[in-house]
């Protein structure tokens, strides 16, 4: 199964130091490995904001170009918006770009990589699959 990254797992993978020998970082590697990995623009957006050098920002900036994006479609925000809905009716709050995250897994049926806790709150009510490391998805 193919799996969207999102920004969280990047951010630790990313990080000197630690985040190249962690856990999660050999999970994403792994996957990068098996060109499971989908990108979408919003966390290609999340990703690079913040970068404060330009040299930086460039080099990490043509290192994810091997991660073509994902289309999003008009109907993949209104799926958003109802998945923001029917969460929020049930006392669980997400942003718009974790619903959108979600609405663009499940159309194209990608699990989730990510170490946010909400995306589990997320799955109890919404039908997206959350990625497990060494799991077989």
């Amino acid at each position: 199964m193919r799996v969207i990254v999102d920004t969280s797992v990047w951010s630790l993978a990313l990080r000197r130091g630690k985040g190249s020998t962690s856990a999660v970082a050999q999970e994403l590697h792994s996957l990068i490995e098996d060109h499971r990995v989908q990108m979408l623009g919003p966390i290609r957006q999340e990703i690079l904001s913040g970068i404060r050098g330009e040299g930086q920002f460039a080099r990490l900036q043509r290192r994810l170009e091997s991660f073509p994006d994902l289309p999003i479609r008009i109907e993949d925000y209104v799926t958003a918006a109802r998945y923001f809905n029917l969460c929020r009716s049930k006392g669980v709050q997400g942003s718009n770009t974790d619903f959108l995250i979600c609405a663009v897994a499940v159309r194209n049926q990608c699990a989730i990589y990510t170490t946010d806790k909400d995306f589990e709150l997320f799955a109890k009510h919404i039908p997206i699959v959350l990625y497990e490391a060494g799991g077989t998805e």
